[in-house]
């Protein structure tokens, strides 16, 4: 079996480029805290680490804080702070934020009070990116990084998380970036690495091949590769509109990320749907995040005000720059089969 890997949002295979500098870095011997040669050294690298994420992602004079991912990012950031949302934010923000804030039909926040706020620039799940306020306190922009040309100093917010395994790099490592002068408490006290916020010896490993994926994903950006896959996913859309006509698109009516498609046949499981999928060839997500291997109905898709038939039906394909348009239209006949499947089953 032709197996085709439609989950990019979940995860982006690692980058050749990430790859290479990893290994690279396995031999390298000393701590980059030591002062010894083999620590300057060491350090080196930590440092040009920090100068290509700054640089891929229009950071350039902001403080970047390295993590183990965006998850601990954004308790980093948003611990304490007492800050508002959109019931719309990823599990990572939302554990620390009061979800108030209405959202509209097209996914879309109202903010009135940006310095208090966490925003999302792009919704994992449906692909709807926001119109981030300036000023805003923070901004989970881990999908849109790599996929949109964003850079965090145009947004003028105050700071914003990414994620090395959402563009091409290694899991397990991630960035806090703070605008210059602004500080955070830190969760991980100890030996003061990385300006104090983020005690613990660096993961040079996952951090080298963070800096690697992040200069190759903006090179891929500014050379259009998203462009292509945008048009891929609008094939994609088209194709599995002609095999049902209940489908439903969320999210389609407004700014997306380029890769997304989250769609729904009212009652019919995403569950079932993912595991059919899988059956035939094909890694995909319901709508909703997984936990632990369990698949909820999409607090997403219901903030937004679909009711449980869709919000529990949803599905997410997300596509990437090695997605080929023979992947998506295989992808498309196999659901369709699905889908007239469970059309029989239902009448």
């Amino acid at each position: 079996m032709i197996r085709a890997f439609l989950d990019w949002n979940a995860t982006a295979p690692l980058r050749p480029e990430a790859r290479a500098a990893m290994i690279a870095v396995m031999e390298v011997t000393g701590n980059p805290s030591s002062v010894h040669a083999e620590g300057r050294a060491a350090k080196a690298l930590l440092e040009r680490a920090r100068a290509q994420v700054a640089a891929a992602f229009g950071a350039e004079g902001a403080d970047i804080v390295f993590t183990s991912g965006a998850t601990e990012a954004a308790a980093l950031a948003c611990a304490g702070r007492g800050l508002v949302a959109g019931d719309v934010e990823h599990d990572a923000v939302a554990a620390w934020v009061d979800p108030v804030l209405p959202v509209d039909g097209a996914g879309q926040v109202a903010v009135e009070n940006p310095g208090r706020t966490a925003l999302q620039l792009a919704n994992s799940e449906t692909g709807v990116v926001q119109d981030l306020p300036r000023g805003i306190a923070v901004s989970d922009m881990t999908q849109a990084f790599g996929k949109l040309p964003v850079a965090f100093n145009w947004t003028g917010a105050e700071m914003a998380l990414a994620s090395a395994h959402k563009l091409g790099g290694p899991k397990g490592v991630g960035a806090l970036f703070l605008r210059q002068g602004l500080d955070v408490g830190a969760q991980m006290r100890g030996g003061g690495q990385e300006m104090g916020r983020r005690s613990g010896t660096e993961n040079l490993i996952g951090i080298a091949g963070f800096g690697a994926a992040a200069e190759a994903a903006a090179r891929d950006l500014a050379d259009g590769v998203w462009d292509r896959v945008a048009e891929l996913r609008n094939i994609l859309e088209n194709a599995l509109a002609a095999h049902s006509s209940e489908i439903i698109f969320v999210g389609n009516s407004g700014p997306r990320l380029p890769n997304t498609s989250c769609f729904a046949v009212p009652g019919w499981k995403g569950e079932t749907q993912v595991m059919q999928m899988d059956l035939a060839g094909f890694a995909v997500s319901a709508g909703s995040a997984c936990s632990s291997g369990k698949v909820r109905a999409s607090r997403v898709l219901r903030t937004m005000g679909y009711d449980d038939a869709v919000a529990g039906g949803a599905l997410r394909v997300s596509l990437g720059p090695d997605t080929t348009e023979e992947d998506i239209l295989r992808f498309a006949e196999a659901w369709g089969r699905q889908h007239r499947k469970f059309r029989a089953r239902a009448a």
